[in-house]
């Protein structure tokens, strides 16, 4: 027998069982037909019985299972993280910086990217989480401290454009805010 007679069995062999079991899934039962024995691609009447022609039967159809009334296990309770502390550190004025300063070195060295929350602060150490709350709006962000600043008088935080926007701050351009690092 020729290789390429043996593939040509193998591949309708597989057919053949798939659309079996194909039928046995979708809740039918296949129709069973008489067969005569299998008869090897060279035409003679027995197999050369190697284990990539030998294919196991089909298995029978029993009838439905109904999973409806199967109890389900109770998941296991959501483990909870919990939330950082944060530390109030007061009030101040906030400002923005964004555009102008893209693409020059922070004080920590990183490159300044106006769409990242980021600030500037002059005392903190760099990589500090401050949450800023815009009280007119209601609204918060927690920005990164990643550079020095500001440096104008009664400024407390320098702002990326992103964390201005977040808060509704950019149109104004400074405002007034609460700070609260966040520890952990």
């Amino acid at each position: 027998m020729t290789r390429n007679a043996t593939i040509r069995f193998q591949i309708k062999a597989a057919l053949a069982v798939s659309a079996l079991l194909a039928g046995t899934a979708a809740g039918s039962t296949p129709a069973r037909t008489p067969t005569s024995p299998p008869v090897a691609p060279d035409g003679s009447d027995s197999l050369n019985a190697s284990a990539s022609t030998v294919l196991p039967s089909a298995p029978q159809a029993t009838g439905t299972v109904d999973v409806t009334n199967i109890p389900a296990e109770p998941l296991p309770a959501p483990v909870a993280e919990p939330e950082p502390e944060e530390q109030a550190m007061g009030t101040g004025m906030a400002s923005w910086y964004g555009p102008k300063f893209a693409g020059r070195r922070t004080a920590n060295g990183e490159t300044f990217n106006p769409r990242e929350l980021t600030a500037a602060h002059r005392d903190l150490p760099f990589g500090s989480l401050v949450r800023v709350t815009y009280p007119r709006t209601g609204r918060s962000v927690v920005v990164r401290i990643n550079d020095r600043g500001p440096f104008v008088r009664n400024r407390v935080i320098d702002l990326s454009e992103a964390a201005a926007s977040h808060l509704g701050l950019k149109r104004a351009g400074h405002g007034q805010v609460e700070l609260a690092l966040i520890e952990g």
